[in-house]
């Protein structure tokens, strides 16, 4: 299946990343995430083939991508992370190599497509990382099967399909777009993209009151200029019970590339150290 980039984070993502030699005689591999058959496994599910890639060892941990995207995504965090975990990278229903020929999606399916995967490999309390929409089927996946979340870190999710978490800008190239692919003949690939363009036009829709029942650690990020409005992600983090907050300065919805380094180490000290809501007076070291 044609792979349909992100519409959210188009103009943020880099050209992928690139293998440098470490010596004259022996240059580095790429690795091609998202289509890596050493690493790479089928899970039949719910009525569709789930795509994944694992890779390293200890802990397991999660990534899920955002609409339209992929493994590929996470080419800056697989092999950070896989030096310290079990990395399990996710094509989401209906993405990737994840192909559903099924009329419509919703974020719930696909976070118990999450749910059935982890319970196939036999896996518990588990660290996820999710950005986009793949912020909120980590949300989701909290909420509705608790006992397999122990951490999640979450960048540019929202909880509403609307202009008070979503930038009138980006609501408007969604509303755009889904036009502009109606107005013609679709093809499958088209048809695809028309079904997760809809899924964005009228999901997701988390209540506060349902946030507030999550009861692991999550770090919730997002940009200054980001397409979901920061005062939205401050929302999240004030109804999430042990939550820290982290706005990520000069960046919009692409914090996961542009700020690969400091994402990856920020996440990183979030999943090794206890949760610990300080005091407003501790500002000593």
């Amino acid at each position: 299946m044609k792979n349909t980039p992100n519409l959210l984070i188009l103009a943020l993502l880099f050209i992928s990343l690139l293998g440098h030699a470490q010596t004259p005689k022996k240059p580095a591999t790429t690795v091609n995430y998202g289509n890596n058959a050493k690493n790479g496994h089928y899970f039949a599910t719910r009525g569709i083939n789930l795509y994944y890639e694992t890779y390293g060892q200890g802990k397991p941990l999660l990534l899920i991508h955002g609409n339209g995207g992929s493994i590929k995504d996470y080419r800056y965090q697989i092999p950070y992370f896989a030096k310290h975990y079990r990395v399990i990278a996710v094509d989401s229903r209906a993405q990737g190599k994840s192909v559903d020929n099924g009329p419509e999606l919703n974020y719930e399916t696909m976070a118990d497509d999450f749910d059935a995967l982890l319970t196939h490999l036999k896996l518990d309390s588990i660290l996820v990382i999710g950005w986009s929409d793949g912020g909120i089927n980590a949300l989701l996946l909290a909420m509705r099967h608790p006992e397999k979340v122990k951490k999640l870190a979450i960048t540019g999710a929202n909880l509403r399909p609307d202009t008070t978490a979503v930038t009138a800008e980006g609501y408007q190239m969604i509303a755009e777009e889904s036009a502009k692919l109606r107005a013609g003949t679709p093809d499958a690939a088209a048809k695809n993209t028309l079904k997760l363009l809809h899924m964005m036009e009228v999901e997701p829709n988390i209540s506060l009151s349902d946030l507030r029942k999550i009861k692991c650690p999550v770090l919730v990020m997002g940009g200054d200029f980001d397409v979901i409005k920061p005062r939205h992600t401050l929302e999240i983090f004030e109804n999430i019970p042990q939550a820290y907050l982290w706005i990520f300065p000069e960046s919009g919805h692409g914090t996961v590339h542009r700020y690969r380094n400091e994402f990856n180490a920020k996440v990183q000290h979030f999943f090794t150290h206890p949760y610990k809501k300080p005091n407003w007076i501790d500002w000593e070291p």
